[in-house]
């Protein structure tokens, strides 16, 4: 089925026009470029640098969870080396299919703004979460299931982060007021 998903869009979906706009929204994701650096903006403003923390913590939990354990234990072979009508409009990638890097990092970071800062900010960047995932699709790199699966990963690595977050902030504001634990 997904096979067949990933030929219709190849067939049906896919536009010179549109090819170049789709593959730049991609790259937005490589080795987490975009979520990095809107990290590190989040984390030098004094206002936003507590989301800041979270979105990095977020980060380091997705990239071990993701990348290093999941992607390493399943080992899915990528979409255009098992089927051969596919062409992927990106060069090969080297790591496994499931789960897709982009959409988990993607979507640990947007989750986290799209919680703690105001709905101006988050929407838009939950909506390029979304746009670059599915472009993950479009590209030819990752089945819908490893995109699916990457955004539920990074979404439960933000809400592990806030957690974590709040946590130590709560423990370190009691400290500074005399407070136990």
């Amino acid at each position: 089925m997904e096979e067949s998903a990933l030929l219709f869009v190849q067939e049906h979906i896919r536009q010179g026009w549109l090819d170049g706009i789709v593959v730049f929204i991609t790259k937005l994701g490589d080795v987490g470029f975009f979520w990095i650096a809107l990290t590190l903006v989040l984390f030098c403003i004094a206002k936003t640098r507590k989301t800041g923390i979270m979105c990095l913590t977020s980060i380091g939990i997705i990239h071990i969870v993701n990348n290093l354990i999941i992607k390493n234990l399943v080992g899915r072979v990528r979409p255009y080396d098992a089927i051969r009508e596919l062409q992927a409009l990106v060069p090969p990638l080297r790591d496994s299919s499931f789960p897709s890097g982009h959409s988990a990092c993607s979507f640990a970071v947007a989750v986290v703004v799209f919680r703690n800062l105001p709905k101006k900010i988050g929407v838009p960047v939950l909506v390029l979460a979304f746009l670059i995932s599915l472009s993950r699709i479009y590209v030819g790199v990752h089945y819908p299931t490893d995109v699916v699966c990457g955004a539920i990963f990074g979404t439960l690595s933000a809400l592990a982060a806030e957690f974590i977050v709040k946590h130590f902030a709560k423990k370190i504001e009691s400290k500074k007021s005399g407070g136990e634990n």
